[in-house]
């Protein structure tokens, strides 16, 4: 059995895209198929054993109507393209997405079924190119390695199944879910979340800032686009996060924590530098410094 499945795996390995053909193909007959060909048998059968031609041309057209399923049931999966995109870096309880991109280069209505671990979804596909979003929650930090996505089709009839296999050779790297220090220290207010509620004066707009802290006064007056700037957003534009410097006993701990600062540090638009026992992380800020962190933080 061991040897079956690694034979599976390697002849349906994919990178990022794949188009289906004959060889990328597995069909044959599917659950009621079998009652169907039990039925096929009994009025052949028959047939012969009363020498009724009626019951044999009965016979010969089921039998057609099977053969015919076969390759109806191919075509549903026959010349389909198909294209993986997943997410760069994941994170310990946050949502990983998985991606599958449907072409075709002629029109046809396929009616596809898609199982991956325990979702499964009904697809029906009759456009160039479609998206099916695929979702997972990580429960542990490091590499993850996907399971095989199962696609398939029952169309017409429910006789024979087609099927094939994507296994993704990629892995991608699980961040450590972040440690909540505003839910820790919620009833002990800091000089920090103090000075936080002591407006300083506005900046403009940029992309990537919250509107949590838009001048919306401003905005009614038509006055620009500005967002509030507090004293702890100006006093703490740059933080070294040190592995070493962090108060945890665990090295899981460790990890939990520094990904709680550099959300932190992300929310409120400061620099910030990841210095870990083997790598370090230069002075940044914004989603390339935000993808880099985690990976180190999920290869750690």
């Amino acid at each position: 059995m061991q040897m079956i499945d690694r034979w599976v795996a390697k002849r349906f390995q994919i990178e990022d895209s794949k188009s289906l053909f004959q060889k990328d193909i597995l069909i044959f007959i599917y659950k009621q198929g079998f009652l169907y060909l039990v039925l096929i048998l009994i009025t052949f059968i028959a047939g012969i054993n009363y020498a009724n031609n009626l019951i044999l041309g009965f016979c010969f057209l089921i039998s057609s109507i099977l053969w015919m399923s076969f390759y109806l049931t191919f075509k549903q999966l026959y010349g389909l393209k198909i294209d993986v995109v997943v997410d760069e870096v994941g994170q310990v309880d946050q949502v990983l997405n998985v991606k599958l991109l449907l072409k075709q280069s002629a029109h046809s209505v396929r009616y596809l079924r898609i199982k991956w671990l325990d979702q499964e979804h009904f697809f029906y596909c009759d456009q160039a190119q479609q998206t099916l979003e695929l979702t997972i929650f990580p429960t542990q930090r490091g590499e993850y390695k996907f399971s095989p996505i199962r696609i398939y089709s029952t169309y017409p009839l429910g006789l024979v199944r087609a099927w094939t296999y994507l296994y993704l050779r990629k892995s991608v790297w699980i961040a450590p879910k972040a440690h909540d220090w505003q839910k820790e220290h919620k009833n002990t207010p800091t000089s920090a979340n103090d000075s936080l509620d002591e407006f300083r004066d506005l900046k403009a707009f940029q992309q990537g800032d919250s509107y949590q802290n838009v001048a919306w006064k401003q905005v009614a007056r038509s006055q620009g686009f500005f967002i509030k700037m507090f004293e702890a957003q100006a006093n703490h534009q740059h933080l070294e996060i040190d592995y070493q410097q962090i108060p945890a006993q665990s090295h899981e701990e460790k990890l939990s924590y520094m990904m709680g600062l550099i959300e932190q540090c992300e929310q409120l638009g400061d620099d910030y530098a990841l210095i870990l026992p083997h790598t370090r992380l230069e002075t940044g800020q914004g989603q390339v410094q935000f993808i880099k962190a985690k990976l180190l933080l999920a290869q750690a």
